[in-house]
């Protein structure tokens, strides 16, 4: 089963970059992040067109989450992170599809910090860290991919130094992510990347994408009951004319026999 994530950056703009991606690569299931859009501009009806079912969580103007699926239908779980009934921020959603249970989400960027935006950055990432902890507990096949917004080491951004005081390198989120993993789940593209990662995000100032100066903020994590078979970004749809800023970060998945239900490594 292939398996992918990308922030999309306006699914209005880039609808047609999509289906053209989708027809060429033919991932079984994705998840779609910075729709922009409410849900009833999603198009449904195209996508159906090219075989793929979608359950969407849509916001006008910012964020809005979808999931995608070739081939089978999708059962929605929750459409909004778990611990705040306030948050009204589309964000987050679940769904099984073919036995696998698949949570796409896009955590806030947190800029600028020190601040609100950061603050709830950090609230965001506990209420996930706590999800995240359930569904392995659960023992079953579980996948949470999206946009973190979080740079996990100096390792995997071109140049540290130069975002050092950016919300997507400070150590709480940091340690978020790190604290996440250390439940047990294995991050894809590091698996099967030990030495140089390759990037997912190329800014749209100072000439990023053509200097290659790129950050991993995308990420593809896998319970036990998922094994890894290969991972990597489809990084030339950056360079397509009105590109997102993100490329397509994908793996490769065999889903295995669910593991007894148990608790996570660090709680």
């Amino acid at each position: 089963m292939r398996v992918a994530s990308w922030n999309i950056n306006s699914i209005g703009r880039r609808a047609e970059l999509l289906l053209d991606w989708l027809a060429r690569t033919q991932p079984d299931v994705v998840a779609l992040q910075e729709l922009k859009a409410p849900t009833e501009a999603f198009p449904t009806a195209a996508l159906q067109a090219a075989g793929y079912a979608s359950v969407v969580v849509g916001q006008r103007t910012w964020n809005g989450v979808a999931l995608l699926a070739r081939g089978h239908d999708l059962l929605p779980v929750v459409t909004a992170l778990p611990g705040d009934a306030k948050d009204k921020e589309a964000r987050y959603v679940e769904a099984a599809i073919n036995g696998v249970l698949f949570a796409g989400l896009y955590l806030p960027n947190g800029n600028p910090q020190p601040g609100p935006k950061f603050d709830y950055k950090l609230r965001w990432f506990e209420r996930l860290r706590q999800r995240a902890a359930a569904l392995w507990a659960s023992g079953q096949p579980v996948v949470l991919l999206g946009d973190w917004n979080v740079v996990p080491t100096d390792a995997d951004i071109y140049k540290p130094d130069s975002w050092r005081d950016d919300a997507l390198l400070q150590p709480e989120p940091r340690a978020a992510f790190a604290d996440v993993l250390s439940q047990g789940w294995t991050d894809a593209i590091k698996a099967t990347h030990p030495g140089q990662v390759p990037f997912t995000f190329w800014d749209y100032r100072r000439r990023a994408w053509e200097r290659d100066a790129g950050l991993r903020i995308d990420h593809i994590l896998v319970s036990a009951a998922v094994t890894v078979l290969s991972a990597g970004v489809d990084r030339e749809e950056r360079g397509r004319e009105s590109a997102s800023d993100h490329a397509p970060v994908w793996a490769e998945i065999k889903v295995g026999k669910p593991k007894r239900a148990r608790a996570a490594k660090r709680a």
